[in-house]
């Protein structure tokens, strides 16, 4: 049996909107998703905000409730046996929220220990091993207070190992990190699957999930648009080559006209500096680079590539210009 199975798995939810005379919408969090994840797999939900991946999580980790269809985690039902899944299960959220700064790391981790009931001898040996292999053991008796961003995360992670859970799930790990403490924290990760951990991760970030993820689900207004390896997503965009053109001076109509471009697949844009970055995917891209700077004209060209597709490209692809919207 799936460690994680859900089957028809969908989440409603109400908004209100206005101030004076407030009007209720119904939304759609989750529709009809169907998942399973195996024992020991490192398994990477990837999707947009407000694609449905931190309701999920809070679905399987017993936070949330569904509105219709099931899900089972470890064998057990996330409504009716909640209480026998929570002391199984590890859950870690991006952000610095779910720590008391005035406690320093080694208090944090004996408080959340005993909230999971962990024997204080095993208590006595877990706590030190988990502070060194987030890195923290130098700074065991400092105040969260002074951490840095970076830090809290890697608490946060050693408090959501605390129990020694049998699933954890990672929502996010490193939204916000600057690119070495985003490094350390998928060090950890990596490490943990090594050891055998089964690992639900979420993230936007295509380059850690490709670099991690044993297998993908690609997540966009609560529907799973599809579920395998990410070197069979990438072969989703092997018929296309991408062309990246970085611009100063990109009219709206050139913009129009190049997305309307019958060879064009598809085309976002990116902040470069001063310039605009254009991403375009294209069947033959290579050999139409002229045609989309004469397009250009009047634009000055900075920058011109020629590359084949990514994980990035193959989830532009399957998402749509949503995937941009992080």
């Amino acid at each position: 049996m799936p460690i994680i199975q859900t089957n028809a798995l969908s989440r409603t939810y109400i908004s209100k909107t206005g101030v004076i005379r407030k009007q209720k919408k119904e939304i759609q969090a989750l529709e009809n998703v169907n998942l399973e994840i195996e024992s020991g797999e490192l398994f990477g939900l990837l999707g947009p905000n407000g694609a449905g991946k931190t309701t999920l999580t809070k679905v399987l980790s017993t936070i949330l409730l569904p509105t219709e269809g099931t899900a089972h985690v470890l064998g057990l039902d996330v409504i009716h046996q909640a209480r026998e899944i929570r002391p199984r299960i590890g859950i870690v959220f991006g952000g610095e929220r779910g720590l008391y700064w005035r406690l320093s790391a080694m208090e944090t981790l004996k408080y959340f220990a005993a909230l999971y009931h962990v024997p204080p001898d095993i208590a006595e040996n877990r706590i030190p091993a988990l502070l060194e292999l987030v890195g923290l053991s130098d700074r065991a008796d400092e105040r969260v207070e002074n951490f840095s961003r970076g830090m809290k995360q890697r608490l946060h992670i050693a408090r959501g190992l605390i129990s020694d859970p049998e699933v954890l799930f990672l929502d996010e790990p490193t939204i916000g990190l600057d690119p070495v403490a985003s490094r350390e924290i998928r060090h950890i990760i990596s490490d943990l699957s090594a050891e055998g951990k089964t690992i639900f991760l979420t993230s936007h970030y295509m380059y850690e999930v490709d670099e991690l993820c044993q297998r993908v689900a690609v997540l966009n207004k609560g529907q799973v648009l599809m579920v395998d390896s990410p070197a069979v997503l990438k072969k989703t965009v092997a018929d296309l080559e991408v062309v990246e053109i970085d611009a100063i001076g990109v009219t709206e109509a050139a913009l129009a006209e190049l997305q309307a471009h019958p060879q064009v697949d598809a085309l976002h844009l990116e902040p470069r500096d001063l310039a605009q970055g254009l991403i375009i995917q294209s069947p033959d891209g290579a050999s139409r680079v002229g045609e989309f700077i004469h397009i250009l004209d009047g634009a000055t060209i900075q920058r011109v590539i020629t590359r084949q597709p990514t994980l990035e490209d193959a989830y532009v692809r399957l998402v749509g210009p949503e995937a941009m919207k992080t």
